[in-house]
Protein backbone atom coordinates (compact mmCIF):
# COMPACT_ATOMS: atom_id res chain seq x y z
CA UNK A 1 0.00 0.00 0.00
CA UNK A 2 2.84 2.37 0.88
CA UNK A 3 4.51 1.54 -2.42
CA UNK A 4 1.36 2.42 -4.37
CA UNK A 5 0.98 5.70 -2.49
CA UNK A 6 4.64 6.60 -3.10
CA UNK A 7 4.34 5.76 -6.82
CA UNK A 8 1.19 7.91 -7.06
CA UNK A 9 2.86 10.87 -5.33
CA UNK A 10 5.99 10.50 -7.45
CA UNK A 11 3.91 10.46 -10.63
CA UNK A 12 2.12 13.65 -9.64
CA UNK A 13 5.37 15.30 -8.57
CA UNK A 14 6.90 14.61 -12.02
CA UNK A 15 3.68 15.80 -13.67
CA UNK A 16 3.84 19.08 -11.74
CA UNK A 17 7.53 19.59 -12.51
CA UNK A 18 7.01 18.90 -16.21
CA UNK A 19 4.14 21.39 -16.51
CA UNK A 20 5.98 23.99 -14.44
CA UNK A 21 9.04 23.74 -16.71
CA UNK A 22 6.80 23.82 -19.81
CA UNK A 23 5.03 26.94 -18.48
CA UNK A 24 8.37 28.64 -17.78
CA UNK A 25 9.60 27.87 -21.31
CA UNK A 26 6.45 29.36 -22.84
CA UNK A 27 6.74 32.40 -20.59
CA UNK A 28 10.38 32.85 -21.55
CA UNK A 29 9.49 32.64 -25.25
CA UNK A 30 6.82 35.32 -24.76
CA UNK A 31 9.47 37.52 -23.17
CA UNK A 32 12.40 36.79 -25.47
CA UNK A 33 12.41 40.29 -27.03
CA UNK A 34 12.24 41.85 -23.56
CA UNK A 35 15.15 39.74 -22.32
CA UNK A 36 17.16 40.37 -25.48
CA UNK A 37 16.76 44.11 -25.00
CA UNK A 38 17.91 43.88 -21.39
CA UNK A 39 20.87 41.65 -22.26
CA UNK A 40 21.95 44.11 -24.96
CA UNK A 41 22.72 46.56 -22.14
CA UNK A 42 24.12 44.04 -19.66
CA UNK A 43 23.78 40.22 -19.57
CA UNK A 44 21.67 38.77 -16.76
CA UNK A 45 22.36 35.52 -14.95
CA UNK A 46 19.83 32.69 -15.10
CA UNK A 47 18.88 33.36 -11.47
CA UNK A 48 18.23 37.04 -12.15
CA UNK A 49 16.34 36.26 -15.35
CA UNK A 50 14.03 33.84 -13.52
CA UNK A 51 13.39 36.38 -10.75
CA UNK A 52 12.60 39.09 -13.30
CA UNK A 53 10.28 36.89 -15.34
CA UNK A 54 8.40 36.03 -12.15
CA UNK A 55 7.27 39.66 -11.63
CA UNK A 56 6.18 40.26 -15.23
CA UNK A 57 2.70 40.07 -16.70
CA UNK A 58 1.49 40.51 -20.26
CA UNK A 59 -1.49 42.84 -20.68
CA UNK A 60 -3.43 43.97 -23.73
CA UNK A 61 -4.75 47.49 -24.30
CA UNK A 62 -7.03 48.91 -26.97
CA UNK A 63 -6.28 51.96 -29.07
CA UNK A 64 -6.87 55.17 -27.04
CA UNK A 65 -6.67 53.35 -23.69
CA UNK A 66 -4.86 55.49 -21.13
CA UNK A 67 -2.07 53.43 -19.56
CA UNK A 68 -1.10 56.10 -17.03
CA UNK A 69 -2.89 59.36 -16.22
CA UNK A 70 -1.13 62.54 -15.15
CA UNK A 71 -1.76 62.98 -11.43
CA UNK A 72 -1.66 59.23 -10.73
CA UNK A 73 1.25 57.49 -9.06
CA UNK A 74 3.50 55.69 -11.54
CA UNK A 75 3.50 52.15 -10.18
CA UNK A 76 4.69 50.17 -13.19
CA UNK A 77 7.34 49.85 -15.84
CA UNK A 78 6.20 48.82 -19.31
CA UNK A 79 7.82 47.11 -22.28
CA UNK A 80 6.11 47.38 -25.66
CA UNK A 81 5.72 43.95 -27.24
CA UNK A 82 3.37 45.16 -29.99
CA UNK A 83 1.75 48.50 -30.76
CA UNK A 84 2.61 52.16 -30.27
CA UNK A 85 2.46 54.36 -27.16
CA UNK A 86 2.41 58.14 -26.85
CA UNK A 87 3.84 60.13 -23.94
CA UNK A 88 2.16 63.52 -23.54
CA UNK A 89 1.23 66.39 -21.28
CA UNK A 90 -1.53 69.00 -21.42
CA UNK A 91 -0.72 72.71 -21.31
CA UNK A 92 -2.64 75.47 -19.50
CA UNK A 93 -4.84 76.01 -22.54
CA UNK A 94 -5.83 72.35 -22.66
CA UNK A 95 -3.68 71.50 -25.67
CA UNK A 96 -2.16 68.02 -25.88
CA UNK A 97 1.62 68.10 -26.32
CA UNK A 98 3.24 64.82 -27.31
CA UNK A 99 6.82 64.51 -26.08
CA UNK A 100 7.78 61.00 -27.18
CA UNK A 101 6.48 57.99 -29.07
CA UNK A 102 7.40 54.42 -28.15
CA UNK A 103 7.43 51.61 -30.71
CA UNK A 104 7.98 47.88 -30.23
CA UNK A 105 10.86 46.79 -27.97
CA UNK A 106 10.82 50.06 -26.02
CA UNK A 107 10.92 50.44 -22.25
CA UNK A 108 8.33 52.96 -21.07
CA UNK A 109 7.67 54.61 -17.72
CA UNK A 110 7.17 57.94 -16.01
CA UNK A 111 10.71 57.55 -14.70
CA UNK A 112 11.00 60.79 -12.73
CA UNK A 113 7.71 60.08 -10.97
CA UNK A 114 8.90 56.59 -10.00
CA UNK A 115 12.28 57.79 -8.72
CA UNK A 116 10.82 60.72 -6.76
CA UNK A 117 7.71 58.78 -5.71
CA UNK A 118 5.48 61.61 -6.92
CA UNK A 119 2.41 61.67 -9.17
CA UNK A 120 3.21 61.58 -12.86
CA UNK A 121 3.01 64.84 -14.81
CA UNK A 122 2.65 62.89 -18.06
CA UNK A 123 -0.03 60.71 -19.62
CA UNK A 124 0.83 57.47 -21.43
CA UNK A 125 -1.72 56.44 -24.06
CA UNK A 126 -2.09 53.57 -26.53
CA UNK A 127 -2.04 55.02 -30.05
CA UNK A 128 -2.69 51.54 -31.45
CA UNK A 129 -3.90 48.26 -29.98
CA UNK A 130 -0.99 47.23 -27.75
CA UNK A 131 0.40 44.26 -25.92
CA UNK A 132 2.62 45.33 -23.06
CA UNK A 133 4.80 43.53 -20.60
CA UNK A 134 4.09 45.10 -17.20
CA UNK A 135 6.07 44.84 -13.97
CA UNK A 136 5.90 46.54 -10.58
CA UNK A 137 8.25 49.51 -10.23
CA UNK A 138 8.60 49.01 -6.48
CA UNK A 139 9.44 45.30 -6.77
CA UNK A 140 11.85 45.95 -9.63
CA UNK A 141 13.67 48.65 -7.66
CA UNK A 142 13.93 46.31 -4.66
CA UNK A 143 15.48 43.71 -6.97
CA UNK A 144 18.14 46.23 -8.05
CA UNK A 145 19.59 45.96 -4.54
CA UNK A 146 19.57 42.17 -4.55
CA UNK A 147 20.75 41.44 -8.11
CA UNK A 148 23.97 43.20 -9.08
CA UNK A 149 23.66 42.38 -12.79
CA UNK A 150 20.14 43.83 -12.92
CA UNK A 151 21.45 47.02 -11.30
CA UNK A 152 24.17 47.25 -13.94
CA UNK A 153 21.58 46.85 -16.70
CA UNK A 154 19.57 49.68 -15.13
CA UNK A 155 22.60 51.97 -14.89
CA UNK A 156 23.64 51.30 -18.49
CA UNK A 157 20.08 51.83 -19.73
CA UNK A 158 19.72 55.14 -17.90
CA UNK A 159 23.13 56.33 -19.09
CA UNK A 160 22.29 55.66 -22.72
CA UNK A 161 18.66 56.81 -22.77
CA UNK A 162 18.55 59.56 -20.16
CA UNK A 163 21.99 61.08 -20.66
CA UNK A 164 23.44 60.25 -24.07
CA UNK A 165 20.13 60.47 -25.98
CA UNK A 166 18.21 62.99 -23.88
CA UNK A 167 20.79 65.78 -23.93
CA UNK A 168 20.86 66.20 -27.75
CA UNK A 169 17.06 65.85 -27.79
CA UNK A 170 16.65 68.74 -25.36
CA UNK A 171 19.05 70.88 -27.42
CA UNK A 172 17.11 70.08 -30.59
CA UNK A 173 13.81 70.97 -28.92
CA UNK A 174 15.21 74.33 -27.89
CA UNK A 175 16.95 75.38 -31.11
CA UNK A 176 15.50 73.42 -34.03
CA UNK A 177 12.61 74.89 -35.98
CA UNK A 178 9.38 72.93 -36.44
CA UNK A 179 10.42 72.34 -40.07
CA UNK A 180 13.74 70.75 -39.06
CA UNK A 181 12.03 68.61 -36.41
CA UNK A 182 9.48 67.52 -39.02
CA UNK A 183 12.28 66.44 -41.35
CA UNK A 184 13.92 64.45 -38.54
CA UNK A 185 10.61 62.73 -37.78
CA UNK A 186 9.94 62.08 -41.46
CA UNK A 187 13.33 60.38 -41.78
CA UNK A 188 12.09 57.79 -39.28
CA UNK A 189 9.61 56.58 -41.90
CA UNK A 190 8.45 53.53 -39.98
CA UNK A 191 7.28 55.66 -37.05
CA UNK A 192 6.10 58.57 -39.22
CA UNK A 193 3.66 56.37 -41.16
CA UNK A 194 2.08 55.14 -37.92
CA UNK A 195 1.25 58.63 -36.65
CA UNK A 196 -1.85 60.70 -37.33
CA UNK A 197 -1.32 64.26 -38.53
CA UNK A 198 -2.66 65.71 -35.26
CA UNK A 199 -0.09 63.63 -33.34
CA UNK A 200 2.66 65.08 -35.52
CA UNK A 201 1.36 68.64 -35.14
CA UNK A 202 1.19 68.21 -31.38
CA UNK A 203 4.72 66.79 -31.26
CA UNK A 204 6.07 69.73 -33.30
CA UNK A 205 4.15 72.29 -31.26
CA UNK A 206 2.28 73.68 -34.27
CA UNK A 207 -1.34 73.86 -35.40
CA UNK A 208 -2.68 71.49 -38.08
CA UNK A 209 -2.76 74.46 -40.47
CA UNK A 210 0.90 75.25 -39.79
CA UNK A 211 1.77 71.59 -40.30
CA UNK A 212 0.02 71.63 -43.69
CA UNK A 213 2.13 74.64 -44.68
CA UNK A 214 5.33 72.85 -43.63
CA UNK A 215 4.40 69.77 -45.63
CA UNK A 216 3.54 71.91 -48.66
CA UNK A 217 6.86 73.77 -48.46
CA UNK A 218 8.82 70.52 -48.21
CA UNK A 219 6.63 68.75 -50.78
CA UNK A 220 6.69 65.51 -48.76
Amino acid sequence: MLGITYAYEEKHRKYFIFHYIFYRILLSLDMIDFLNQINSYYPLSEETTDALIAICKIKSFKKNDVILRAGDMARYYYFVRTGLLGYYTVDESGNTIFKLFFEENSFVASTAAIVEYKPSIFHIVALEDCELLVYSAQTFREMLVKYHDLALFHIHYLEKNWVVKKEPLEINLKWDTAKIRYIRLYENKKLYLRLKQHHIASYLGVTPTQLSRIRKELNF
